[in-house]
């Protein structure tokens, strides 16, 4: 028989001593996570604050993307919209300070010829000769803009202006023929061209259509006048017709002639002469802002003679009031029937041009008209009847502003679309 071995005491022992040492590590590091371990009160404190913490941080950078987006915000429009927020300036000045009464013809006279010559000699350093003998040629869009230029908005304004002739004792009867001569004044000369450029739609083609509505609103504008003022209402009563047209054919076609034509032939010239000059100097140096200048000092003239003459201080506040509402109404009505027809068949730029040029109304025409074509009139009168033009002009160019962003954005992807077309063409050249 084989004896099973058996275990030692001194083994037993030290397995024992063994045992009883683990058990007490682990009874230790039991106490110890006990000990150190904080209360559940101490435990949750800490926690909250960081949570809080966290919260504000987070609330502090919400709130600076906002401000930084709201900065950026004003400052695009600050950029974009200069021109507005310095037309603002500029009859806020011109309402306070005034040219002399005996300085008035003189400054009309300079600041009119000069600015509008300065308009057009930049149109000419800019726009190129054969885009503008391409759009001289185009007849059946010459006859679309002139027919809503003197036709359709004259149409408009006579069927507005009879529906608020119906009561004599609230409307002047000479505010009612001032919109009358509004509406079938031909496009203006300086604002559309500058506003259609800023908008990226045809400068070439508002700039010929400027020039052939300038040149047929002495032939135009009287005979629609008189059709309108024969009708037989009571405001057309107070009015004594003129002779003869002699001095508006006078005037018209020696403005043509000494600040459209002479200072587009003069920048044509030198656009041949130094093209390369020329670029720099008025895209690279922006010095095309000196036509947005130009045309802020034109309304700046119109409401200094307007401020310095007291027109508006002859007229109601009331009948203010509702000629402000009734030009906004006719801008629009105007700009509705205008863009509707010529997008049916017009490309985005010139769709643009026309809804600078049919609704825009030249206050360089309408003010020589109003003194030469009735006599007998009054300067208060005739003051009167000049203040729509005035404030047309002054909302013709503010919401003609505004609409340069729409505009932007609405021929955008035609513009990437064109850029995308050369830069195909000209990978292919290379």
């Amino acid at each position: 028989m084989q004896e099973t071995p058996t275990p030692s005491n001194a083994s037993l022992k030290e397995t024992t001593k063994e045992k009883n040492t683990e058990d007490c590590t682990a009874n230790r590091m039991d106490m110890d996570a006990i000990t150190t371990s904080p209360p559940p009160s101490e435990a949750v404190q800490p926690n909250r604050q960081t949570r809080a913490q966290e919260e504000n941080d987070s609330a502090v950078k919400e709130k600076r993307p906002k401000r930084t987006k709201a900065l950026g915000i004003l400052k695009w429009f600050v950029k974009d919209q200069w021109f507005l927020l310095a037309m603002g300036a500029v009859v806020l000045l011109s309402s306070q300070v005034q040219v002399p009464a005996s300085h008035q013809p003189i400054k009309r006279t300079v600041v009119t010829y000069l600015a509008v010559s300065v308009i057009f000699f930049v149109n000419g350093c800019t726009l190129d000769t054969r885009v503008m003998l391409a759009n001289y040629m185009r007849w059946k869009l010459h006859i679309f803009v002139q027919l809503q230029c003197y036709l359709v908005c004259s149409a408009a304004t006579f069927s507005i202006v009879s529906l608020c002739a119906t009561n004599p004792n609230f409307m002047d009867p000479w505010l009612l023929i001032g919109f009358l001569f509004v509406g079938s004044a031909p496009t203006t000369m300086s604002s559309n061209v500058v506003m259609t450029r800023q908008a990226h739609g045809n400068t070439a083609l508002t700039v010929v259509q400027s020039v052939i509505g300038q040149f047929l609103c002495p032939f135009l504008t009287p005979i629609i006048l008189q059709m309108y003022l024969s009708s037989g209402s009571w405001y057309s009563k107070v009015l004594v017709r003129g002779s003869g047209y002699g001095g508006i054919y006078q005037r018209v076609f020696m403005q043509l002639g000494l600040s459209l034509f002479v200072p587009m032939f003069v920048g044509q010239v030198v656009q041949h002469l130094f093209p390369k000059l020329t670029k720099k100097v008025f895209f690279e140096w922006k010095l095309l802002k000196l036509s947005s200048i130009a045309l802020l000092t034109m309304v700046w003239q119109t409401f200094d003679q307007a401020f310095s003459t007291g027109a508006f201080e002859a007229v109601k506040p009331s009948n203010i009031i509702f000629i402000v509402f009734i030009t906004i109404a006719l801008y629009f009505i105007w700009l509705a029937i205008c863009f509707t027809a010529a997008t049916l068949w017009l490309p985005k730029k010139d769709v643009i041009a026309c809804c600078y040029c049919c609704p825009a109304k030249a206050l360089a025409m309408v003010v020589p008209l109003t003194s030469v074509m009735y006599i007998n009139i009054n300067p208060v009168d005739q003051s009167k009847m000049q203040i729509p033009a005035i404030i047309f002009q002054a909302f013709q160019v503010a919401l003609g502003g505004i609409m340069t962003i729409g505009f932007r954005r609405w021929i955008r992807s035609e513009e990437e679309k064109e850029e995308a077309e050369k830069n195909v063409e000209a990978s292919e050249n290379k």
